[in-house]
């Protein structure tokens, strides 16, 4: 333990002797309570490995595989999802195992949560049966293990898992052999949420080990001789081979020591979350870098160190750009991506390339990727919506490649984009599955992302094709109830209805109801308010939306959460809503709304996320609008003003370039915003464009306790 301590200050002391410590105020367990969802243990940002803890899958809190009400672990495995609504990964389990501890039966470690200790790019825990410290940090493509018993001479026993999962994946096949004394590789392949996955490993151990099995090939034993030091495993991962993961340990982690690793880790988040430096409270400090570095926590890299990667068409390819996955579009096409935009520009063409790629190896853009897998998780077609905002933004250089990929995509007759085309919208009555309001909205929102690069490259035939194809939302509004509702063949809309009551997806929306669906037109807000019959009849029905409450029912997804009325901050689809008040120009009914979310559903405790967390989403929304900024329109759309909590935001716009935003006389009480001065220039308008902020500049708000 002494040892232990020695090495914690003396990294501490090199963080704090290299420039100002952000990543002190994350605090990885915001979220591992109530349905955050969100993993902990040890990674750096955007990492393949993200090597922690395993427990049980016991139900939907479990998805990441940790769960702090949980007192049981299983295993600490080596890829992990933060925040999502579905279980898979926790690939290639380390156990640690007691002495003569038999191979056959479940392995589980009681532990207490006092015993462990968490931080940006490392995670250790204190077990007592067995007795060892197990520490873990990683690179990108690979993770460092270090062992430490209680007694001296070491003697150490592992337990290798191919079978361990998380969630929905199951092991269908598993290979492992030992290279040389002290080296192990192989694969694992299995099916679940992604349906053909592929894991290839390498292991290589500080001492030389005996290699030990059990009936099925799944659990293996590792086995060393008496030390005088701890044990050190370093784990490399690839999506091509075993053997790229032996090139990956060696251009990451050619060393052995734990520390430096775990130092650089580190480091490695602190130069990410120094894209944005506040000025705050030290609780909003902590919420907002812990924001970020969930933002930051996927999409992950899914390519070799050469950037050579495995297609969606279940071949390795060759890339000269860093391929990402664990896309989880549905969710971060509303705020994680438009951030993005901001904060990492020069990530932009990596995710460009990467969705076009996948097109070109599965014939349509993404949806929900998963580690080379399209699931199709989710409805709409997410993923042309965000590379429509990359084109419009100026990161895509072929830009007619990109739009002939949102085309095929947007013209594809899967998913119910046949019968789009076929009638000009989706009856229920002509199809076998449900979510038909909420699949018809969302392709609106994609075809009008389509639409606008469609008119920047002068497809003009093209463009109105879809821009009349995104106006189809009008179908699904009836005049009578000023609902968006299921209409059939013959323009009837569904009965009986009810505006509250949800069925999860057994329904016409997806994890919503009709009050959460009726304003998804955030392409389109002035042609909602026109359907409503102008300002006055929609400001009736919107104020409404905040206020009144009812029973969902029984069979209502978890995922509706943080309810103001019937907005469901917890759930995507809301996302944008109480930002709408600005587009009608009230913002004095959005300041108190967006404050009551940021200071009453985001808080530094282990239930700190009023939902799940979706890959960034939640974070990105916080984020955002903690700043007081916001885009709405997802494609290419405005940047408006809300009403930030921080009191100054510096934003790293690259090219050296900084966007300064200041909240004068910001406190709990001045929450509205009096005047808005851009580079000394008074606004006459409550918003900004991306190149306005991409350029660099100082938006300066003056706050006032009155609108």
């Amino acid at each position: 333990m002494r040892r232990f301590l020695i090495s914690f200050f003396l990294c501490m002391a090199g963080i704090a002797m290299s420039g100002q410590d952000y990543a002190q105020y994350i605090d990885q367990r915001i979220g591992t309570g109530g349905n955050g969802h969100v993993f902990l243990g040890a990674n750096v940002p955007w990492g393949l490995v993200q090597v922690g803890p395993n427990q049980y899958t016991r139900g939907w809190d479990w998805t990441s595989g940790y769960h702090d009400s949980d007192s049981i672990l299983i295993g600490f495995g080596h890829m992990h999802l933060s925040g999502t609504g579905i279980g898979e990964l926790g690939d290639v389990a380390f156990i640690p195992l007691k002495k003569d501890e038999s191979l056959s039966g479940p392995h589980e470690m009681k532990f207490s949560h006092n015993d462990e200790m968490v931080q940006p790019g490392y995670y250790s825990i204190q077990l007592s049966d067995p007795a060892v410290r197990v520490e873990l940090t990683a690179t990108q493509r690979v993770a460092m293990h270090r062992y430490t018993t209680c007694s001296q001479p070491y003697t150490h026993l592992l337990a290798i898992d191919l079978a361990q999962c998380i969630g929905w994946d199951k092991m269908t096949e598993c290979f492992i052999t030992q290279d040389s004394p002290t080296m192990l590789s192989g694969y694992r392949h299995s099916t679940g949420w992604a349906q053909d996955r592929w894991t290839y490993f390498a292991i290589e151990f500080s001492v030389p080990i005996q290699l030990g099995g059990q009936s099925g090939d799944t659990l293996y034993t590792i086995q060393t001789a008496k030390t005088e030091t701890p044990l050190l495993v370093k784990v490399a991962l690839s999506p091509t081979s075993a053997g790229d993961a032996k090139v990956n340990m060696m251009s990451e982690m050619p060393g052995w020591n734990f520390d430096e690793v775990r130092q650089a880790a580190y480091e490695a988040w602190n130069k990410e979350l120094s894209r944005i430096r506040i000025e705050a409270r030290e609780d909003r400090k902590k919420v907002f870098y812990t924001a970020m570095y969930h933002l930051m926590t996927a999409p992950s890299v899914f390519c070799n160190t050469d950037k050579s990667y495995r297609g969606a068409d279940g071949k390795n390819h060759q890339a000269d750009y860093t391929t990402y996955t664990t896309l989880s579009l549905w969710d971060t096409y509303r705020s994680a991506h438009p951030l993005m935009t901001l904060i990492c520009p020069e990530k932009q063409r990596d995710f460009a390339e990467t969705f076009m790629a996948i097109n070109d190896e599965q014939g349509r853009l993404p949806v929900w990727h998963l580690m080379g897998n399209e699931t199709d998780c989710m409805v709409g077609n997410p993923g042309a919506i965000v590379l429509a905002d990359l084109v419009l933004k100026g990161f895509v250089k072929d830009k007619e490649r990109a739009y002939q990929a949102l085309k095929q995509t947007q013209l594809h007759d899967g998913r119910l984009l046949g019968t789009l085309q076929q009638y000009g919208y989706i009856p229920y009555d002509k199809v076998n599955e449900g979510e038909t309001v909420a699949k018809a909205l969302e392709y609106c929102i994609a075809d009008d992302a389509v639409a606008r690069v469609a008119k920047l490259l002068g497809h003009d035939e093209d463009y109105r094709y879809f821009h009349n194809r995104s106006q189809s939302y009008k179908k699904y509004f009836d005049p009578k109830t000023k609902f968006m509702r299921a209409i059939d063949s013959k323009g009837t809309f569904r009965e009986p209805f009810d505006p509250i009551k949800s069925r999860h997806r057994d329904d016409d929306y997806t994890e919503g109801n009709a009050w959460q669906y009726t304003w998804l037109v955030p392409h389109d807000i002035a042609g909602l308010v026109k359907l409503f019959g102008g300002k006055k009849n929609f400001m009736k029905k919107f104020d409404q939306f905040f206020i009144i409450e009812g029973d969902m029912g029984e069979f209502a997804s978890p995922d509706i959460s943080g309810l103001i009325g019937q907005y469901a901050h917890g759930n995507e689809p809301s996302h944008h809503m109480i930002y709408m008040y600005d587009y009608v120009g009230e913002p004095q009914k959005a300041a108190p709304l967006l404050r009551k979310v940021m200071d009453e559903m985001y808080h530094t405790g282990r239930d700190g996320l009023i939902g799940n967390e979706d890959v960034g989403q939640m974070s990105a929304w916080y984020i955002l609008s903690a700043m007081g900024i916001y885009q709405v329109e997802p494609a290419g759309g405005h940047f408006v003003i809300g009403t930030p909590v921080v009191d100054k935001a510096e934003i790293n716009v690259g090219n050296g370039k900084t966007f300064t935003i200041t909240a004068e006389n910001n406190s709990r009480e001045n929450i509205h915003v009096k005047a808005a001065y851009l580079n000394g220039k008074r606004l006459s308008r409550n918003w900004l464009t991306f190149e306005e902020i991409s350029k660099g500049g100082h938006l300066r708000l003056v706050m006032n306790a009155f609108p």
